[in-house]
């Protein structure tokens, strides 16, 4: 019986398929979104990370999580995702717009966006997906920085050769109760805008400029005077934080046999630059692709292809709205019943949009023609 034992074991272990490998370069939320998602389908999933630690090119910088652009909760959406919400996530149904002159709050029933953490630090969006991803069973190889063409997917963050905006700021202690503020005026973050947001004692204060990058120190300055004007700011043990965003027209979503995520392939929001929400996407895909055997470039066509025609309209719009130091843009707010359905529907290629097509892509391609149409 023991020798007949040996035998059928041997034989099984002969005619069963070892876990098919993936690689993947880069460990950000769509890299580690297709990690998750393959690591708990059963493969062997190796991750690559050049810096020494995940999450290490931000410095504690609060982000969104975006929650406007979609009927379905992101919340909900990270769950069909296979995404624990186990970093800290505080939502927000109040967001406070002002150009200096002008200021609204748009309230919401539900949170306008979720704040995150960036970061090495625990608590983080970046450490609570590397939990997830070693908890699965993903080899996480840090400080080794795989050649491109031994990968089978990209995430390797913003293209440097394509870069669309710059973000300059500061994290810090303060006293202020938690609030969202978006800030409207050009001296402040050249067609772009600045925020200040606050949560349980943390501060973040930036501004994100699409034009005059070298100007990002005074832009800061500018926008941090107009708010100090509104809000005793209280700012203490500050820190630079900051970072650069990529965009394509048309992403790039494979590469001679390799997925391309996230902002590797050109993916990013347009006009605001609120991206996680589509690198985990992405990266969602790509995993649903792998395991399903479906085409990753038609599923994430079919996905973000309106969205991206959106952006650049709204990119272009954006621009426009500028030229009164976007006064037009608190007005409509202030007469609008429900602000975001209205932002929902200009997120998915609305019919004005699609009218103003044509033409919003012939000034934006002259307006920045560093980026690859």
């Amino acid at each position: 019986r023991q020798d007949m034992f040996l035998l059928v074991s041997s034989l099984l272990v002969r005619v069963t398929p070892m876990p098919r490998r993936i690689t993947i370069a880069g460990s950000g939320p769509a890299g580690l979104s297709v990690a998750i998602n393959l690591a708990k389908a059963g493969f062997d999933v190796h991750v690559y990370e050049r810096n020494v630690e995940v999450g290490q090119r931000f410095h504690g910088d609060l982000q969104g999580l975006e929650n406007w652009s979609r009927k379905v909760d992101v919340l909900e959406d990270l769950a069909r995702m296979n995404i624990d919400v186990n970093f800290e996530c505080d939502p927000f149904r109040t967001l406070t717009i002002t150009n200096g002159d002008l200021t609204h709050d748009i309230k919401g029933q539900r949170p306008h966006c979720y704040l995150v953490k960036r970061g090495a630090m625990s608590g983080s969006l970046d450490q609570g997906l590397k939990q997830q991803a070693l908890a699965a069973g993903v080899q996480l190889h840090l400080h080794q920085a795989l050649p491109i063409e031994q990968t089978d997917i990209v995430a390797t963050g913003p293209r440097l050769g394509e870069v669309f905006a710059v973000d300059a700021g500061i994290v810090f202690k303060t006293s202020l109760p938690d609030m969202a503020v978006g800030v409207l005026h050009d001296p402040g973050a050249w067609k772009g805008y600045g925020y200040l947001l606050v949560t349980k004692g943390y501060g973040c204060l930036c501004v994100m400029l699409f034009e005059q990058f070298p100007e990002a120190h005074h832009c800061l300055q500018e926008t941090r005077r107009l708010l100090e004007q509104k809000y005793r700011l209280n700012i203490r043990d500050p820190h630079d934080v900051g970072g650069i965003g990529s965009w394509r027209n048309r992403p790039q979503w494979e590469d001679r046999g390799r997925q391309l995520v996230g902002e590797a392939s050109g993916l990013q929001d347009f006009l605001w630059g609120f991206g996680i929400r589509n690198a985990i996407t992405s990266g969602w895909l790509a995993a649903q692709s792998i395991i399903t055997g479906q085409s990753y470039a038609r599923l994430a066509d079919a996905h973000f292809s309106r969205r991206l025609k959106a952006g650049l309209v709204n990119r272009w719009l954006w621009h426009l709205a500028s030229r009164r130091n976007y006064r037009s843009v608190i007005q409509i707010l202030r007469l609008i019943p429900n602000p975001p359905g209205l932002l929902r529907s200009f997120y998915n290629f609305n019919p004005f949009q699609r009218l103003c097509w044509p033409l919003a892509e012939r000034r934006i391609r002259r307006q920045y023609p560093q980026l690859a149409w």
